[in-house]
């Protein structure tokens, strides 16, 4: 379903009733197909079915029709391409419709709700508060990789103030609200949606990669395959480990 087709500005997310209650309880196929649904009869199953996400754009004057909306759709193309099955993006004013919006699809038994703007320090930019009082348990390593993939490139990604979390059995992040923040946000999160939302719903940890083994710490600094040390200018003298590089844009203000 395609996000121009769930643009809206008051109406409450989808999936009130029966289908959201199944997905509250669990029965939803991780993004990628990789949980089938349980089937009432031995041998029976039933169709895969994605996992449900939410896109939300917070800004007074795109609400307002002052100008076009253009940080939600990047984000319902990026959670389309991990797989999610997604409505939005629901165009809505920073504050209390923010607050709202996210009770409501955590109601509803959204698996994702990704916002977009409101993150600022400008005093109308209330989106990190108030997803904060709707979060159970926050996940701040998420928001903290968003910023330092653009800090790199724009000192200003350092302003954005945006949270993560899971409230019930969905996970909300909140993306800043320039088109180069989401993009680079969304480029983060395509690295931990997947997993994030399995644990979520359950799902085991991956099994580690084999690690090489480790060295002969036996040997004597005289012994062959032992360590040295002598602490001469040979000890760590190695190159250093490449810093990763990236970056996103300035929240605008909204």
């Amino acid at each position: 379903m395609s996000g121009s087709e769930h643009r809206e500005t008051g109406s409450a997310p989808h999936g009130h009733g029966a289908e959201a209650a199944a997905h509250r309880h669990g029965d939803e196929a991780a993004p990628h197909g990789h949980r089938a649904s349980h089937g009432s009869t031995a041998g029976a199953s039933t169709p895969v079915r994605p996992y449900r996400a939410l896109a939300v754009t917070a800004s007074n004057r795109a609400s307002a029709g002052v100008y076009e909306d253009r940080g939600g759709p990047l984000l319902v193309a990026g959670l389309e391409a991990l797989g999610f099955a997604v409505d939005g993006p629901r165009v809505v004013p920073d504050g209390e419709p923010v607050r709202e919006v996210l009770r409501e699809a955590v109601a509803a038994g959204y698996a994702v709700v990704l916002t977009t703007g409101g993150t600022g320090i400008s005093p109308t930019d209330r989106t990190p508060e108030v997803t904060r009082s709707v979060l159970e348990r926050e996940i701040p390593g998420i928001p903290e990789a968003i910023r330092a993939e653009g800090a790199a490139k724009v000192p200003t990604a350092a302003l954005s103030r945006g949270v993560a979390g899971v409230a019930d059995r969905t996970l909300v992040v909140n993306l800043p609200g320039s088109t180069g923040g989401v993009k680079d946000g969304m480029a983060v999160l395509a690295r931990l949606l997947p997993h994030a939302v399995d644990q979520i719903h359950g799902g085991d940890h991956p099994a580690e990669p084999d690690r090489p083994a480790e060295p002969d710490q036996s040997g004597g600094p005289d012994r062959p395959g032992g360590p040295d040390h002598s602490g001469g200018p040979d000890r760590h003298t190695g190159p250093g480990v490449p810093q990763r590089s990236g970056g996103h844009r300035g929240d605008d203000p909204r």
